[in-house]
């Protein structure tokens, strides 16, 4: 009965003739955050707060379902994109999986932050300097306790130094078309290849400045037909102004290029916020939340 009851809701809410791919790029959108399970909370927001900078903005504990909850950003959540950090009762290891690619984080501090990592015995994968065979800018590659990458970028300063997720893909021009065509995103920086690593990348987003806003960095490895999920990463969850109309965009896009809905736009039980989920044509799961309802329960949680 909820189910169908969610369906008539999504076609009451799209006008006939609409055209819901320009409506996705005027949708007001932004990236909350992204999900992930983690083994040792207190490990890992050391990690986060002492080697990276973030702060705890919120701590929960769900004893009723084993599992607690912590978030972690460079500002608040009604205006930075954070990293919610999940640790279930019991369960100290996660499998990352080949298909995560990393965390970007924004510094004007690369080598700060390397020996930071470094102190508190974490793992340096690639020591800070500007990429082989040409470019002036400095990155490292760090693992955090939990073996998840975070890619550590010199740059100026920016209003989102939690600044990508990288996630890779074995269709790279089908995965750009489908972050344009069902989220509303702009290619902020076009495919082109790594010649000398085999691989291929492009950058999606909100916004027009690549340095500026939070992107999704997409990669392709030359060769590679298929990448695991492991079971660390969730999801990423991005607001917008209308759950419906946002799941019958995904809808459209999914009949062409592939993934699905995993769940019907409508409120959850017990806090009233409306969300709409689903899977990209890679498997990868994205939350669209509704703007407001994000806001009212965030100022609940004060």
């Amino acid at each position: 009965m909820f189910l169908s009851l969610v369906g008539l809701s999504m076609e009451a809410r799209t006008t006939p003739g609409e055209d819901l791919s320009e409506w996705v790029r005027k949708d007001n959108r932004r990236f909350l955050r992204a999900i992930i399970r983690v083994g040792n909370l207190d490990r890992t927001i050391d990690f986060y707060t002492e080697c990276l900078g973030m702060k705890v903005l919120r701590r929960v504990d769900f004893p009723e379902n084993r599992y607690s909850v912590a978030v972690v950003g460079f500002g608040p959540e009604d205006s930075h994109f954070v990293i919610e950090m999940r640790y279930h009762y019991g369960v100290d290891t996660y499998e990352i999986g080949t298909g995560f690619g990393e965390f970007g984080i924004a510094t004007q501090d690369v080598y700060g932050i390397v020996e930071k990592v470094r102190a508190k015995g974490g793992i340096v994968t690639r020591e800070p300097g500007p990429i082989a065979g040409g470019g002036t800018t400095v990155f490292a590659f760090v693992l955090d306790p939990d073996g998840y990458p975070i890619e550590i970028i010199d740059r100026p300063p920016t209003p989102e130094p939690l600044c990508q997720i990288k996630l890779l893909v074995t269709d790279l021009d089908r995965a750009i078309n489908f972050y344009q065509k069902a989220l509303g995103m702009n290619l902020l920086l076009p495919k082109f290849d790594v010649t000398a690593d085999k691989y291929t990348i492009a950058m999606v987003g909100y916004g027009s400045n690549l340095t500026q806003t939070t992107v999704v960095e997409l990669k392709s490895d030359f060769n590679v037909t298929e990448y695991t999920k492991g079971n660390g990463y969730e999801q990423l969850v991005i607001g917008t102004d209308d759950v419906y109309k946002s799941a019958e965009a995904v809808k459209i896009a999914a009949q062409e290029l592939g993934g699905k809905i995993i769940r019907p736009p409508g409120p959850i039980p017990k806090i009233n916020a409306k969300i709409t989920a689903f899977l990209d044509p890679e498997g990868w799961e994205t939350v669209l939340v509704d703007n407001e309802d994000y806001l009212k329960e965030l100022q609940k949680k004060e």
